[in-house]
């Protein structure tokens, strides 16, 4: 038994060898990357399918580098202040797996899954990690049944607040990860003429009560172009950028620039 549910008739899905399959033989089989496509049809046609192959790559290039190791490393501090000794934890919005991989390893956690939108993300991810379960999904009809997890892990991603509500357990915690006011402001400063500042929204409302809001900043710096155009392009901005403003960063070889996160921890509300 996996804690997957089938998308079709939301039973259980049990793993096999090469596919997952329910007791109304409803069957979605493994790709040879290892994840499980559970996205039906008429959910793809109405939603984006996340991640594409460039923003994927870079993503991956630039995080294993290190740049973030420090973001990672906080992820875990706050996992272990809520964790116990057995929990199940989902990562939504996983993308090419590096903070769930991360997590696992570091937090000791046995039983742990990734979904995302982007098959282009999950190639990598269930390469990278086998004793980790993806799958495509949505976060906004989420494969799993009520009350499944411990814990759900949400960086950098779309938020569900009633559908992570739904999955989690009575006792449950959502860990979420958001930029601050200062994160990449001299890489905005580089690009745009009239940079702005982000303005994150802190969730407190019915379904979960903030517990606790760590911030993190530090600068980086990038030594290569490359470095800087990964940065780049993994970041909505080279989408919402004009190609003018872009190449503006194609004449730097280096960049310090800020990053600046809040890892919050919210309790689910019974």
């Amino acid at each position: 038994m996996s804690y997957f549910i089938c998308p079709v008739c939301k039973k259980n899905l049990i793993e096999y060898e090469n596919k997952f399959s329910c007791e109304n033989n409803h069957c979605f089989d493994k790709a040879k990357q290892g994840y499980v496509n559970l996205l039906m049809s008429q959910q793809s046609s109405q939603k984006r399918h996340g991640d594409d192959k460039l923003m994927v790559k870079s993503r991956r290039d630039f995080l294993n580098k290190g740049f973030y190791s420090k973001l990672c490393d906080e992820i875990c501090n706050a996992i272990d202040s809520i964790k116990n000794e057995s929990y199940i934890l989902f990562d939504i919005g996983c993308g090419e797996g590096y903070y769930t991989s991360h997590i696992k390893n570091k937090c000791n956690i046995d039983c742990v899954y990734g979904i995302d939108i982007s098959k282009n993300a999950l190639q990598y991810a269930g390469k990278a990690e086998k004793s980790i379960k993806y799958a495509v999904a949505s976060a906004y009809q989420l494969p799993f049944s009520d009350n499944s997890a411990n814990i759900l892990i949400n960086i950098f991603a779309p938020c569900a607040y009633n559908e992570f509500h739904r999955v989690l357990k009575d006792d449950g915690y959502l860990v979420k990860v958001v930029p601050l006011s200062e994160h990449l402001w001299e890489l905005k400063k580089a690009i745009y003429d009239e940079p702005y500042k982000n303005k994150p929204e802190i969730k407190n409302d019915d379904l979960f009560t903030l517990v606790e809001s760590r911030e993190l900043k530090y600068n980086i710096t990038l030594t290569t172009n490359e470095d800087i155009y990964n940065l780049f392009t993994m970041t909505p901005y080279y989408y919402k950028t004009s190609k003018q403003d872009a190449e503006k960063l194609f004449q730097l070889e280096t960049l310090a620039t800020t990053v600046h996160f809040a890892i919050e921890i919210y309790k689910a509300v019974p």
